[in-house]
């Protein structure tokens, strides 16, 4: 239950380290990390609203094993797709700790499956859309905005 339920907040509790780090990059790359969950979250929340799938264990009729009982559509995962979104903006700007990112969203995806919340593609399209979301967001670059909090 820790992993499929918890372990995302210790990806945000990452980003809390990388923001008292000092350096203009650390707080920029919170930022578009933070956004880019965001964005990711919001995206798969839509995409389940439109096109609602079953979860695992509404099909096979098996328990659970994480804190909330999950009512919405199983694809994409929004844990994953947050997840991921932090992790792929962390590596583009530090590789080094970016990778330990990606390890901790990984366990994020597979500890989802393994609580029957969701099946291996869910993990997959979420992967998937987080990884989109950051690249894009990095793209669009938000200097501005960490520089207006600078002030």
């Amino acid at each position: 239950m820790f992993f499929a339920t918890f372990f995302i907040y210790f990806l945000f509790a990452g980003l809390i380290i990388l923001w008292f780090i000092d350096g203009k990059i650390k707080k920029e790359q919170v930022v578009h990390a933070l956004f880019a969950a965001f964005v990711a979250w919001a995206i798969s929340a839509l995409i389940k609203y439109f096109f609602p799938t079953l979860r695992p264990f509404m099909i096979n009729g098996g328990e659970i094993d994480v804190l909330i009982r999950p009512l919405d559509g199983a694809f994409p995962s929004g844990h994953t797709a947050e997840s991921f979104a932090i992790a792929v903006t962390v590596f583009m700007h530090d590789r080094r700790v970016g990778w330990w990112f990606l390890t901790a969203a990984l366990i994020v995806g597979i500890a989802r499956v393994v609580a029957n919340v969701h099946y291996p593609l869910d993990i997959v399209g979420g992967a998937f859309l987080g990884t989109i979301v950051a690249v894009i967001i990095e793209k669009v670059h938000f200097s501005d905005l960490v520089r207006k909090l600078h002030t």
